[in-house]
């Protein structure tokens, strides 16, 4: 399939349905992830960014982009790097996920940096796992070798903004920390931490890599 072409049958994640009084558990409805349409998935994508931009310190942006400059990052991202969506059955998007360059000179071309966003209210189910395996997949098949990750974190347990949530996370998914930029960012009248993670994809051999196939023009078969 040319990822022209929008899906990737093979990625699916379970939806939670509500539970009955009884709390009985509720049969699971498939996610689908696939790749993004910047014009359609915009929107969505959008508000799902919002909350973290205005409610929490997991991004250090301080204005959420509407859907506008949101189709452009995405249109921007895709003609290097895998952008891809989780949608339900109904067409609603849950969650996203996409690489980055890691630094802009060459040498640094089979290293990315990693983002994953979940729709608030969603966590808890490995949507954010699926998103991530199916991200790591697609960039190994572009022959990115190091997959890097780069979260804030509250210099303490009680912050209202922050959690260590997403360190954990990434740890659960074999990254191991690096670093640490300690009151890097100031967001909400408060200092921040930034830390940083990596988890290898791919060989590390000795002479010149193969370049980097862009996602643009990378063809699954």
């Amino acid at each position: 399939m040319s990822l022209a072409e929008p899906a990737i049958e093979s990625a699916t994640a379970p939806e939670p349905a509500a539970a009955a009084a009884t709390d009985a558990p509720a049969p699971a409805a498939p996610l689908k992830i696939r790749v993004a349409r910047p014009q359609d998935d915009a929107a969505a994508v959008a508000a799902i960014y919002a909350p973290y931009v205005e409610q929490t310190a997991i991004t250090f942006e301080y204005v959420a982009p509407d859907a506008a400059e949101m189709a452009r990052r995405m249109a921007a991202t895709l003609k290097r790097y895998p952008y891809l969506v989780a949608e339900n059955a109904q067409g609603r998007i849950r969650g996203y996920a996409y690489a980055s360059a890691f630094k802009s000179r060459a040498a640094y071309d089979w290293s990315v940096e990693t983002s994953i966003y979940v729709e608030q209210g969603y966590h808890g189910h490995g949507l954010g796992r699926q998103l991530q395996e199916t991200l790591e997949g697609l960039l190994a098949v572009q022959g990115v070798r190091n997959v890097n990750a780069c979260i804030a974190f509250p210099p303490t347990a009680d912050d209202p903004y922050l959690t260590d949530g997403s360190i954990r996370f990434h740890l659960r998914l074999g990254f191991q920390p690096v670093g640490t930029f300690h009151d890097c960012a100031s967001k909400f009248g408060r200092w921040y931490h930034m830390a940083w993670m990596e988890k290898h994809i791919g060989p590390h051999q000795p002479g010149e890599p193969k370049p980097l196939v862009p996602f643009a023009q990378l063809n699954m078969g």
